[in-house]
């Protein structure tokens, strides 16, 4: 049992011995390769960053590109210290492209909201701060992913947008700015005139609200009962529903003290009496 042992031992010994001797060199420029490809391709990968945003390329596209190179570079560097022990890297290749056929088709999805992402950076339709309406969904953009885009509301609500329910939909863009329109119905008797200039008074005198372009003022509507007389502004995206209600409010307070009449629906109703057969 003891021989057998030191037998067994004995050529593995010999076998570690021959690999070294026949495939030191080998293994040692392997290393070498491996060690400069990894620090080349970090060189060049942070090089690639800076030329990007010295050229001022979206961050995240910048960030892109620069990780593409660096993975590039080093599955390169990969293939060929595989090719210093003689191994064919044709069956891994081949290999590798049957994986991702089968990854990309699980994943899709996933890959058409990067694509989507990609679309959005180069394109620009629009960027950090715009004030965006997608879908029956508004607020301001907070960042820009390549995977989805991110909404920030007034209430402080974080909304997630898969970036291909964006690209191909039909974008508003109000840039930092968001337009109240709003309406409020004067009595037939009352000076419109005077209306309008008190709510016009009233969009003047709040300092949240845009000054250009300029608030407007006038009348909308002849309804059944009431004139009604239509305002629209600018304010703030983020400030929209805390600027309108000072201004409804302001208006309200106004018409009071005018003795501007608002008036509510009213129907008069007739009742027939069917005199009575005798």
């Amino acid at each position: 049992m003891m021989s057998e042992e030191l037998a067994t031992l004995s050529q593995f010994y010999t076998l570690i011995i021959d690999f070294f001797v026949n495939y030191s060199f080998q293994v040692i420029g392997a290393i070498i390769i491996l060690i400069v490809g990894l620090i080349i391709s970090r060189w060049v990968g942070r090089l690639v960053l800076r030329v990007c945003l010295k050229h001022k390329v979206d961050v995240t596209l910048s960030n892109f590109i620069s990780s593409t190179i660096k993975l590039l570079l080093i599955a390169m560097v990969v293939i060929i210290c595989l090719g210093k022990f003689g191994i064919s890297v044709a069956p891994f290749i081949a290999a590798i492209g049957a994986i991702s056929l089968s990854i990309g088709l699980a994943l899709q999805g996933v890959f058409s909201n990067y694509g989507a992402g990609f679309t959005i950076i180069l394109t620009r339709p629009f960027v950090v701060g715009n004030t965006l309406r997608c879908n029956d969904v508004y607020g301001v953009v907070e960042e820009i992913r390549l995977a989805h885009t991110l909404l920030s509301t007034e209430d402080g609500e974080i909304i997630t947008i898969p970036n291909k329910h964006i690209v191909g939909e039909v974008l508003i863009n109000s840039f930092e700015n968001a337009i109240v329109e709003a309406s409020i119905g004067i009595s037939y008797s009352a000076n419109s005139d005077q209306a309008i200039a008190l709510i016009r008074a009233q969009l003047q005198a709040n300092p949240g609200i845009v000054k250009e372009p300029a608030p407007q003022v006038g009348i909308a509507n002849f309804g059944d009962s009431s004139v009604d007389i239509a305002y629209r502004y600018w304010v703030p995206t983020k400030q929209l529903f805390e600027l309108q209600f000072q201004v409804n409010g302001a208006i309200y307070k106004a018409f009071n003290e005018a003795d501007i009449e608002i008036p509510f629906p009213q129907r008069e109703v007739t009742v027939k009496h069917e005199k009575s057969r005798e």
